[in-house]
């Protein structure tokens, strides 16, 4: 079973409210779903630091067919 940590947040409750009308959820979804943003744009910019540094064995078009 995974667990959670509870965390205690200073943030500025425009930014609360931004934020939850953005995501369209509540205070837990939405600090959660911006701590995913955060970690996954950390992973993008890992990738695009590969960008041309790596090969592929196979063919656009064999990638596309395979779908």
């Amino acid at each position: 079973m995974e667990t959670a940590r509870k965390i205690t947040v200073e943030v500025p409750p425009e930014l609360l409210e931004r934020a939850q009308r953005a995501s369209g959820s509540g205070i837990t979804e939405t600090v959660r779903t911006g701590l995913q943003l955060v970690a996954a744009s950390h992973a993008y910019a890992r990738l695009r630091q590969l960008r041309g540094k790596v090969r592929f064995t196979r063919a656009l078009a064999d990638l596309k067919a395979d779908r």
